[in-house]
């Protein structure tokens, strides 16, 4: 499923969604919506959730949304997101904002690895699955930075800073493809 829950609406108009589109917060928006807040506030910043209040670094239209690009309306909207993204997708600079992102483009990652009707590029496949063998087969092998043998419970912290930077690597990758995918280039 690639687009916003059933029975939802836009939070900014309170319609249903005309030309759906995800933030990175995970917040649905009709594509125009999203568009007129960020006109209304500074061109030169991204514009916050309405919800969330969260910097929205990246806006993800729906499939629906993309399969309609011959309509001229849906077309101009997505050059817009297209442009936004070009502007503020790769601005996730911060360890906190990456780290807030992190659900959102792990669960979209997913949903493209388990769906065969997604492309995923096989390189970014492979970067994928080989950070994930690397960090489990680390945290499986008894060699570690710091011992559970001596420091108990403290000893896992090696394990999880692994993990962490494993998902972090993994979701910017995922975000250079959802940059080059729907911001152009």
């Amino acid at each position: 499923m690639d687009g916003p829950p059933e029975n939802d609406f836009c939070s900014i108009c309170h319609a249903n969604f005309h030309i759906p589109c995800q933030a990175n917060c995970s917040h649905w928006f009709c594509g125009n919506c999203i568009l007129q807040v960020w006109n209304h506030g500074s061109a030169l910043h991204p514009c916050k959730c309405p919800l969330c209040r969260r910097e929205i670094t990246l806006l993800v239209p729906g499939e629906a949304s993309s399969r309609q690009r011959q309509d001229p309306e849906v077309a101009e909207v997505l050059q817009w997101i297209e442009r936004y993204n070009r502007l503020y997708g790769e601005r996730a600079n911060g360890l906190m904002q990456r780290m807030r992102d992190l659900p959102f483009l792990l669960k979209r990652l997913w949903q493209d690895l388990i769906n065969p009707q997604r492309s995923l590029p096989l390189v970014m496949r492979a970067r994928v699955y080989l950070a994930m063998i690397v960090s489990a087969i680390y945290v499986i092998s008894p060699v570690d930075i710091i011992p559970e043998a001596l420091l108990g419970i403290i000893g896992l912290l090696d394990d999880f800073i692994i993990v962490l930077i494993c998902f972090l690597h993994v979701a910017a990758l995922y975000r250079s493809v959802l940059v080059l995918r729907h911001g152009g280039s």
